[in-house]
């Protein structure tokens, strides 16, 4: 029976049998059907959207052209009041128009062209109009273009051009996806995510002694609160907080690096960083007992700071920038450190050469006992990019150029930069090609690289203006087949940051060339910064190459790099891991905050431009030179850690050091560490050679001038001022 409520259903009714005329004639009207329809065609691709957007001007600065592009409704571009103005759009690479939309606010335009382009100079009129509507606009363009241009001739309104949206659609062929998930090494906790302890011991396990391995991690820790913790940090691991300020993301607990794996000698704790965190640390005091390549940037210690390993053994750091340490800074047994734009509670100790620029309660100029070099601001600086999180999505803030700077840029405020959605970054992962990289690139997508280890086969090429290279958890590009690993044009604005360029066994003429040979282009209004980028040759395995770091384009900023060719390790030998040359800067007005180069079989440093500047420098020859005669320099005995061409006419440079560990012939001497035209220009303030334990000697500081070391006692030899 049927349910209560429900009737039955009605018998089926009987289906007529077709007659074969009517089959027939189904068919035929079937195929007439499928002959007359046009073919399906795949809908116009969004092609502008996140790509990157210039205009002739803009109203405020919250009114920027990528505001345009950025898909947000609620978000604008707006100009100037005034006739004619322009915003355009690179697609990355030409492809085939169909149409645009624009979605107008108000201020619109009564008159205006479309126009497009394929090199952003030569532009044509693909659209016109002189009573344009304003409100929502879809207008059919054709034509294949990269660049894509709205050019405003008559304003409707009184104020300036002002579009919430400006988006081009079409064909654009096999386009690279911007953004996406930050694959299995990148380990992302939130305050309620179970399992970060457990986490970042496991990883540590692995990472503790791993000193040439493969493994590559990043923690990124949400804003809020996280208790209890003791984050380890070992070799290629970086821990990050994921808000704009470090007060964001508190660690109530420490983040940890000693030298239990090495018996207590922290010298070789390499190749790590901890970044935008407030750490309240569980005695008062947190640990950060690191060498070369360790970065420690915009956090905020509640507390003290411990720069030594437990024991107080052999360290030989390090860094620190953008960096709030509420109580003291115990450097201990720190051979040389370098602390830049922060604001410390104290400073105790120094060994060789402890070096402060704008950092509010450093110690008072005070070389050679203590050996503290002190400048009150820092000339220039931009902060390194990092990875945030924001209304439920990554963006990358690129914070703003300072001059002069002294402090942090956050604990008085917001720090000022830009936000760039993570849309408009391609995310590498292992196994990516060099091919693919420079499609991103073309298209105008900025790089994020993911933990891991990326051998190329051809240079990575950054020719866009503004282009970010960001890695996470020191990842590492080796090149292959002798090839430079990356190579940035003469523009402006670039951001290299945060990974690892290791040498390949086929010797490469370079590892990284910031602009052309013969670059002329004047960046001083937004420079090109490189920032803990570091270099290695050998070590991991045999690996050579001419020069490690080329700078050419003018105004360029290194801010903290290790240049290494390996002493230790895999791959290790004078001719073996050969690289004659460090750093050569060929660029003007090159500032350089934190320079660490080792080892290379000639120079370490050259600097042929004019008007450099080095704030800090640490340098130890190479251990492994067979003989005298194999570090001559023509009439010089050895070759100087740093030396400046004698072209140059203005040059200066503050608390830099030299070491020399001759282990296979003690009996090598250097002339000296430093060697400089004699000019009124050229000035040193805090020189310093060492020779460890009687591992061969230096006759002079700089040119002539400084006492020779002598004997066992490694004792160093200084000079205040040159000349």
């Amino acid at each position: 029976m049927p349910a209560v409520g429900t009737r039955p259903a009605p018998p089926p009714r009987p289906r007529p049998r077709a007659t074969a005329a009517v089959l027939v004639t189904a068919l035929l009207a079937g195929l007439l059907a499928l002959v007359a329809a046009p073919p399906a065609t795949a809908a116009p691709a969004l092609l502008s959207q996140g790509r990157p957007a210039t205009a002739s001007s803009q109203e405020n600065g919250g009114t920027p052209a990528g505001a345009a592009v950025d898909g947000d409704p609620g978000t604008r571009w707006s100009s100037a009041f005034a006739d004619p103005q322009w915003i355009q759009v690179d697609l990355g690479a030409p492809a085939s128009l169909s149409r645009v939309d624009l979605r107008w606010e108000t201020a619109s335009a009564k008159a205006y062209r479309i126009e497009l382009s394929g090199n952003g100079a030569d532009w044509t009129t693909a659209y016109s109009t002189a009573n344009g509507p304003g409100g929502n606009e879809s207008l059919p363009v054709t034509g294949t273009a990269r660049y894509v241009r709205v050019y405003g001739t008559q304003r409707a309104t009184g104020w300036g051009y002002s579009l919430w949206e400006f988006q081009v659609y079409g064909d654009g062929g096999t386009t690279l996806p911007g953004g996406g998930d930050l694959g299995p090494n990148v380990h992302v906790f939130d305050p309620s995510t179970p399992g970060l302890q457990a986490t970042l011991d496991e990883v540590f396990q692995q990472q503790e002694s791993a000193q040439f391995g493969s493994g590559r991690h990043a923690f990124l820790l949400k804003p809020g609160a996280y208790n209890g913790l003791n984050a380890q940090i070992g070799f290629y691991t970086q821990i990050a907080g994921l808000g704009l300020r470090p007060d964001d993301t508190t660690v109530n607990g420490d983040v940890t690096v000693d030298a239990g794996w090495f018996d207590g000698n922290a010298t070789q704790n390499f190749w790590r960083g901890a970044e935008g965190l407030a750490l309240n640390p569980v005695n008062g005091t947190d640990r950060w007992a690191v060498a070369q390549a360790s970065s420690f940037r915009r956090m905020h210690v509640k507390g003290g700071l411990n720069l030594a390993p437990s024991g107080y053994g052999w360290a030989s750091g390090g860094y620190i920038a953008d960096s709030k340490i509420d109580g003291q800074v115990g450097n201990y047994s720190q051979q040389q450190w370098y602390t830049r734009d922060s604001s410390i509670g104290g400073w105790s100790n120094s060994v060789w050469n402890q070096v402060f620029s704008g950092t509010e309660g450093a110690p008072a100029q005070a070389f050679p006992e203590p050996k503290y070099t002190t400048l009150d601001t820092t000339p220039i600086s931009r902060e390194k990019p990092y990875l945030i999180w924001e209304d439920g999505q990554y963006k990358v803030f690129s914070p703003a150029k300072r001059t002069n700077a002294r402090g942090t840029t956050w604990a008085n405020g917001t720090p000022q930069g830009e936000k760039i959605p993570l849309s408009r970054f391609y995310v590498v992962k292992p196994g990516t090609t060099a091919a693919t990289v420079n499609q991103a690139l073309d298209q105008g997508l900025h790089l994020l690289f993911t933990p891991g280890v990326y051998h190329v086969d051809r240079t990575i090429t950054v020719n866009r203006p503004g282009t970010i290279v960001l890695g996470l958890g020191l990842a590492t590009i080796v090149p292959d087949n002798g090839v430079t690993a990356m190579r940035v044009a003469d523009v402006d604005g670039v951001r290299l940051a945060g990974f690892l360029i290791d040498a390949g066994q086929v010797a490469s003429p370079s590892l990284l060339e910031v602009g052309p040979q013969n670059a002329s282009a004047d960046h001083a209004a937004d420079p090109t910064t490189v920032q803990d980028v570091y270099f290695r040759v050998g070590g991991a395995g045999p690996g050579k190459a001419t020069v490690a770091l080329a700078v050419n384009n003018d105004d360029t900023i290194v801010d903290h790099t290790w240049v290494w060719r390996a002493d230790h390790g895999e791959g290790v030998g004078w001719e073996t891991n050969r690289a004659d040359y460090g750093v050569r800067v060929y660029g003007d007005d090159v500032l350089a905050t934190g320079l660490f180069v080792e080892h290379f079989n000639k120079y370490d440093v050259e600097w042929f431009g004019e008007r450099g500047r080095t704030i800090f420098f640490q340098n130890e020859k190479a251990y492994d030179a067979p003989n005298q005669a194999a570090v001559q320099d023509g009439p010089h005995k050895g070759y100087a850690a740093y030396r400046v061409d004698d072209s140059v006419t203005t040059h200066e440079g503050w608390g830099l050091g030299s070491y020399c560990y001759y282990n296979v012939d003690p009996t090598i001497r250097q002339d000296h560490g430093f060697r400089a035209p004699v000019r009124p220009g050229v000035r040193f303030h805090d020189l310093l050679v060492v020779s460890l334990g009687g591992n061969g000697q230096y006759e002079h500081v700089i040119n002539d001038t400084g006492a020779p070391t002598s004997g066992t006692a490694t004792v160093p030899s200084t000079v205040v001022a040159y000349p």
